[in-house]
């Protein structure tokens, strides 16, 4: 029986790596990206027993990515789930935002999911069966003071998937995001405890998810068992926004 081909961007740590290795666990051949060489080298090693790779992969770059997929097609064969998570922040009060500061995130967030998934979507529709998943975030709905480049750049994501997800659907290809909210990752241990605190008071289960209860919703939406859910928005966020 042949594996199920998965590709996630950005899986060298927190929830893309813990979608990584769920993937792994339920028998997929996974290929994790990152953006540096190290990255990809940590990735090869918590995937090896699994079977799976870590690939370089700068998700901006059309030629980097169309290089992957050669290889990953020749090799492997074509890709049937793609996780879109990928990404990046430049946080700042959009008074004194600097255009590279958007340009980029607009670049990596958004524009990049575009490159990726109408790459991967090639193969998908041939064979008449796949799933896009796009990481989002609570933001999109909510948005957040300081994060203008942000929220905006995850919620072009949420309406570009349920655009996709009309186009493609009668292919048997279902699109649909994620949209975690305060999930514990790098980035949250680095955040003062009382600002840690405030937040936490806007989360009705009172604590932080952690990417494994992101990676459960993913994997779900890339199940059989959710072969008729597409356009959707999953929140994983605790209850905070409803």
């Amino acid at each position: 029986m042949s594996r199920t081909i998965t590709l996630v961007t950005g899986a060298s740590r927190g929830i893309g790596k813990a979608i990584a290795k769920r993937f792994a666990k339920q028998g997929h051949f996974v290929i994790g990206t990152a953006t540096t060489a190290e990255g990809a080298h940590s990735i090869d090693e918590y995937l090896h027993d699994a079977g799976g790779i870590g690939r370089v992969l700068d998700v901006t770059s059309q030629e980097q990515i169309d290089k992957l997929f050669e290889e990953i097609e020749s090799v492997y064969g074509s890709v049937q789930v793609l996780v879109n998570n990928a990404g990046i922040s430049q946080d700042g009060l959009l008074i004194r935002m600097k255009d590279e500061d958007w340009d980029k995130v607009v670049d990596t967030n958004l524009t990049a999911i575009y490159r990726v998934s109408k790459r991967a979507m090639r193969g998908m529709m041939k064979a008449r069966k796949g799933r896009i998943i796009n990481i989002t975030s609570v933001v999109a709905e909510m948005g957040n003071a300081g994060q203008a480049n942000y929220a905006a750049t995850k919620a072009g994501v949420e309406g570009f998937s349920r655009t996709l997800a009309r186009e493609i659907g009668s292919r048997q290809v279902t699109v649909n995001c994620v949209a975690p909210g305060l999930i514990e990752t790098d980035m949250t241990d680095e955040l003062d405890e009382r600002l840690l605190n405030s937040m936490l008071d806007a989360v009705p289960v009172g604590r932080l998810g952690q990417p494994e209860d992101v990676a459960a919703a993913v994997s779900y939406l890339a199940s059989d068992e959710a072969s008729y859910v597409t356009g959707a928005v999953i929140p994983v966020n605790g209850g905070m926004y409803m």
